[in-house]
């Protein structure tokens, strides 16, 4: 599918809690100013009432593949997609194993999709478990925080795979030469940290990646690693904090406007100061977050992703797929002997 002049990617147009707005405007504007094909999955009826208010430039890069089961925010993922197997998010994981579509987008559960991909699409060899990658914003610019949530246990041995999984991915996408890799502890000191974090150190040492070592949360924000590995659960609450900051911020600047009108005065010539510091905490801007590890490429997005971050993610998509992401890491992989029977 890779070699594909122009990506085909799935969308789901049913996911989000925007409902199915977000996710055809997003596959118009991709369709009209980027070089994809979209098919839409999800209920034909209700996508071709939405498309009617849309001009599309090339209508054949735009296909819809019917499905009459929706899986809500609520349902249980493992029970949902078994029960629900005509639903938007199972349907479009198998396009991307059947390889009729180069990878999935979705703002749907994100249980239900992590669980559909394992199901339809499967872990790409020498995998023990997948990663879902997300970026966080920096001082300097931005890193790369894996896991975020779709393992809440790990061992060591799967934050040593977590490291390989995000230094390739930046090295691809970003085209960082040696990315910093650091593993998210409670002190720097390499004695510093759980039973996890210590034997975890050990592997990522001797793994020839640029490790430095442990970090701190601190070291997130301040731009002082490109990638950082930690377990499902730790990392999930790292983005939902970083979310909250960046939404402080923006309320606190508001706040302060109102309680100093005079301040907007100041505004024209602070404008341009203020939208890049808007821009850069803004979640709409990064798109989705890649499920690494899989054979295919799915990106889960959040669930309150407007048109803007859903365009965002299906570009992360084309990115993935033209960079051939899966066989980079695929290939790494294979340096390393790790099985899921070692401690």
């Amino acid at each position: 599918m890779s070699n594909f002049n122009i990506p085909i990617i799935a969308l789901d147009a049913m996911g989000g809690d925007r409902g199915i707005f977000p996710n055809i405007e997003a596959a118009v504007n991709s369709i009209n100013e980027t070089n994809v094909k979209i098919i839409l999955v999800g209920d034909e009826k209700l996508i071709n009432t939405e498309l009617k208010k849309y001009k599309i430039k090339k209508p054949e890069n735009l296909t819809i593949y019917h499905t009459t089961e929706t899986i809500s925010m609520e349902d249980a993922p493992a029970t949902s997609i078994r029960q629900k197997k005509d639903s938007s998010i199972v349907v479009g994981t198998k396009l991307v194993a059947e390889k009729k579509a180069n990878a999935f987008v979705s703002a749907g559960n994100s249980g239900a999709v992590m669980a559909s991909a394992l199901m339809n699409i499967k872990r790409l060899p020498n995998i023990l478990r997948p990663a879902i990658a997300t970026i966080l914003p920096t001082l300097k610019n931005f890193c790369v925080v894996l896991d975020v949530g779709a393992n809440v246990d790990c061992k060591p041995k799967y934050l040593l795979q977590f490291a390989i999984m995000g230094n390739e991915y930046v090295k691809e996408i970003y085209g960082i030469s040696k990315p910093r890799i650091g593993l998210l502890s409670i002190g720097k000191e390499k004695s510093k940290g759980n039973e996890l974090t210590l034997q975890a150190y050990e592997l990522i040492e001797k793994s020839g990646l640029n490790f430095i070592g442990n970090i701190e949360g601190n070291d997130i924000p301040q731009g002082n690693v490109d990638v950082v590995v930690c377990d499902g659960f730790v990392g999930n609450i790292i983005l939902k904090f970083g979310e909250g900051v960046a939404e402080m911020l923006f309320n606190l600047i508001k706040l302060q406007l109102k309680k100093h009108p005079l301040a907007f005065a100041s505004i024209p010539f602070l404008w341009g100061a203020l939208k890049d510091l808007l821009k850069r905490v803004d979640y709409s801007e990064y798109g989705g977050a890649p499920l690494l590890g899989i054979d295919g490429t799915c990106i889960i997005c959040h669930g309150i992703s407007n048109s803007k971050a859903i365009f965002n993610a299906i570009k992360v998509a084309v990115d993935s797929v033209r960079k051939n992401i899966n066989e980079k890491i695929s290939e790494e992989m294979k340096k390393y002997t790790v099985t899921e029977s070692e401690n």
